[in-house]
C-alpha cells in the first residue's frame, strides 16, 4: 500500500465546500470519483483543513492509499482527465506511511482580497469583497496586532464548530494594498485592492470570517 500526497486547487464558488455530502457536489465527492475513475479503485482522501461552501483553494494538501503503482506525474496528469475545469491536482508526491494531511501540517493559511472603489467590482465579482469608504492601514494593523499568539477564540467559531479545544495561534497576519491610480476627482482617495493573509497552526469553524 502506498499513500500519496496531492496539491489541490480550487475555485469553490460552485460547490458546498469541501467535505463529502449526500449531494456529491463538494470538491471531496469530487475529487475522490476523479481519483476512483483513474485507479479504478474506491478512493478515500483527507484533507489538511475543510473549506466552507464558496471558498476558493490555491494548494490544499490531500492525502490517500492506494496500491497502485504509478508516478507522481500521473497521477496529476490521470486525475486531472476527470475533474471538472475549476478542480486541478497541482502536484503529487509519495510520502510515508506516518504522513498524515492533517496531523501533519504545522499551519494553514486564509488569504482574503477586498477591492475598495466607489463602484462594485465587475471582472472580480465573485472573487473580492467590496468596500465603498477608504479603510485605515494603520487602525486595521492595530487591532490585527492584538489577534497574534495563542488565544482562545470561542467568539469567533460557528455554533457547529466540531474543534475540541477553542484555543489556537494566529502566527501571523500581513495587510498590504495596491494602489489602481489616480484619485477620484470627487472622493479624493484612489481605489485599491487589499489583501489580508491569516497563518495559524489551525483555525475553527468560522473562526477567520
Amino acid at each position: 500500500m502506498t499513500r500519496v500526497a496531492l496539491g489541490v486547487s480550487y475555485n469553490g464558488r460552485a460547490y458546498s465546500g469541501w467535505q463529502s455530502q449526500l449531494s456529491g457536489n463538494t470538491i471531496q465527492d469530487k475529487l475522490e470519483a476523479a481519483l476512483g475513475r483513474f485507479a479504478t479503485h474506491p478512493v478515500s482522501t483527507l484533507c489538511a483543513g475543510r473549506t466552507d461552501a464558496g471558498v476558493h483553494g490555491l494548494m490544499q494538501v490531500v492525502h490517500f492509499d492506494t496500491e497502485l503503482d504509478r508516478t507522481a506525474s500521473s497521477w496529476v496528469r490521470g486525475t486531472n482527465t476527470f475533474l471538472p475545469p475549476d478542480i486541478a491536482v497541482q502536484w503529487a508526491q509519495p510520502v510515508p506511511d506516518r504522513f498524515h494531511a492533517r496531523g501533519s501540517a504545522v499551519a494553514r493559511r486564509y488569504a482574503y482580497v477586498l477591492l475598495q472603489s466607489p463602484v462594485r467590482p465587475s471582472v472580480d465579482a465573485g472573487r473580492v469583497g467590496w468596500v465603498y469608504h477608504p479603510l485605515n492601514h494603520d487602525a486595521m494593523r492595530q487591532a490585527a496586532d492584538q489577534l497574534l499568539g495563542e488565544h482562545d477564540f470561542t467568539s469567533f467559531r460557528a455554533s457547529a464548530c466540531q474543534a475540541k479545544s477553542p484555543v489556537k495561534t494566529l502566527q501571523r497576519i500581513d495587510i498590504s494594498r495596491r494602489g489602481l491610480g489616480e484619485p477620484h476627482p470627487e472622493l479624493g482617495w484612489s481605489s485599491c485592492y487589499w489583501r489580508f493573509e491569516f497563518e495559524a497552526n489551525a483555525f475553527l469553524h468560522h473562526m477567520i470570517r
